[in-house]
């Protein structure tokens, strides 16, 4: 019998699933004139979903005898999901509303898709991992092709699609072999047989099950799909891609990582260090040549994976305090950046996506054009902004735990990255103008990247707080 405890625990999903469904029924039954209702009613239902969190945390830390972890990590998470799902959402009407495509599904998909990421980071048992991992992959494929119409669209979705069901065979290929040499598929079970000395059989487990989790995240040498789908997505879903799940996937990573493989550390150590020096060698280089502004955040996520991955690779409460701080300060970058792209308009409102078409951004746009060096700014990794104290956090990290040539390579592979980041500020400030973007941005965008850059230029007065919520976040792993 199903105890009350173990519903409160995943009372932000209940909530999540039951308003996903009348959302669905809404517009089913009200047609497409009910899709700004659909929009706005979705967003008070992740912040009711966020206010449940309290509720799921007091009743934790496991429920349903251990298949769900109600703990302050997966609350923390789940936190930076909401929040980053509500902005993709937030940010969809004006840009769909240009080719008259928006249609009330797209918050419900969204919906649905935050369900299944809860579970991801909730999961304490190898089937509930899966389970809300297909959940969110599900939605998600269907959110890449969303524009029928556009071929660039459709063929994202497909990608999407076929890489997506390979890497998910990886990681269930993984789990049946770590169920089959350790005799359990729960955290805990996979814990306790691993602390007995890691057999072959186990050690190739674990490296199917961390091969799958990287093609989540995209990470090297996983990371094919995500410019392609990046560029082709709607710019919203995009938005989506780049934040909410890349937290979700960075979030279960860190829990098998920590909670199942926690004995096999060293094995698993090597996999995240060469992972996140590649993510980050690749990410930075990878990115120079771009002239497609979305192809370039895409690399961007790759990169900023690698750095994130650096933390874990600590293995330390410090560590993984550091990568999940990192995912939180890099969602606000991501959104704030993705806010400034969606701005990106010619004269007749469609969307422009080249870098070049920033040129002279400047002299017409200058409110954009500072929030936009902002962001750059802060993705480079320049004091005093928040973007380097998330970068201080890993290499601080690294440090600690004898990862001080990780943390020095690391060091220097920032500073490439940081090549194409201040080239998108010198094309919008010093280049000759190109043809002027439309006169006045959206309402929604411009509160939301105007809350982001606030917060990434006033970070260090924040970052006390995010360090004490991030701490006790990772405290609850280990």
């Amino acid at each position: 019998m199903i105890d009350t405890a173990s519903l409160l625990a995943v009372l932000p999903e209940l909530i999540l699933t039951a308003g996903g469904l009348a959302l669905l029924l809404t517009a089913a039954f009200g047609g497409e004139g009910m899709a700004r209702f659909v929009n706005w009613l979705s967003v008070i239902i992740l912040a009711v979903a966020g206010v449940a969190l309290c509720c799921s945390l007091e009743h934790g830390p496991d429920a349903f005898d251990g298949l769900v972890r109600a703990d302050a990590f997966s609350v923390f998470a789940k936190a930076l999901i909401y929040g980053a799902a509500a902005a993709a959402i937030l940010l969809a009407p004006r840009f769909f509303a240009v080719g008259h495509t928006i249609r009330a599904e797209y918050p419900v998909l969204i919906l649905f898709a935050a369900v299944g990421m809860g579970m991801m980071v909730s999961a304490g048992d190898m089937l509930t991992l899966y389970v809300g991992l297909e959940m969110n992959s599900l939605a998600s494929y269907v959110l890449a092709s969303f524009m029928r119409q556009d071929e660039r669209s459709s063929e994202a979705g497909l990608k999407y699609f076929v890489l997506g069901s390979l890497a998910s065979g990886i990681l269930l290929y993984g789990t049946a072999l770590l169920y089959g040499f350790t005799g359990s598929t729960a955290f805990d079970g996979i814990s306790l047989a691993l602390s007995d000395g890691v057999s072959k059989g186990e050690l190739f487990g674990l490296v199917f099950v961390l091969a799958g989790l990287a093609f989540k995240i995209s990470a090297v040498p996983f990371h094919m799909w995500t410019p392609d789908v990046y560029e082709g997505a709607p710019t919203p879903v995009t938005t989506f891609f780049a934040s909410a799940p890349k937290v979700a996937a960075v979030a279960l990573t860190v829990r098998v990582a920590i909670e199942a493989l926690g004995p096999a550390g060293l094995d698993w150590q090597q996999i995240v260090i060469f992972v996140a020096l590649a993510s980050i060698i690749f990410g930075a280089v990878a990115a120079i040549g771009q002239t497609n502004i979305k192809r370039l955040m895409a690399y961007s996520s790759i990169n900023n994976v690698g750095f994130a991955l650096i933390g874990l690779a600590a293995g330390t409460p410090a560590g993984v305090a550091a990568t999940m701080s990192y995912m939180a300060i890099y969602v606000l970058m991501t959104i704030g950046s993705f806010a400034c792209i969606l701005q990106m308009r010619d004269a007749e409102g469609n969307p422009v996506e080249t870098i070049a078409s920033l040129a002279g951004l400047s002299q017409s746009r200058k409110g954009l054009s500072a929030a936009f060096a902002i962001f750059m700014f802060s993705m480079a990794g320049i004091p005093p902004l928040f973007g380097f104290w998330a970068k201080f956090l890993v290499f601080d990290a690294a440090v600690a735990a004898n990862l001080a040539a990780l943390a020095a390579i690391g060091i220097a592979a920032s500073v490439i990255g940081a090549y194409y980041y201040l080239k998108i500020i010198k094309t919008i400030y010093f280049d000759e103008p190109a043809a002027a973007y439309e006169a006045r941005g959206g309402a929604v965008e411009n509160v939301i990247l105007t809350a982001c850059a606030v917060v990434i230029v006033l970070g260090y007065l924040l970052n006390p707080a995010l360090d004490k919520a991030s701490a006790a976040a990772a405290a609850s792993l280990f």
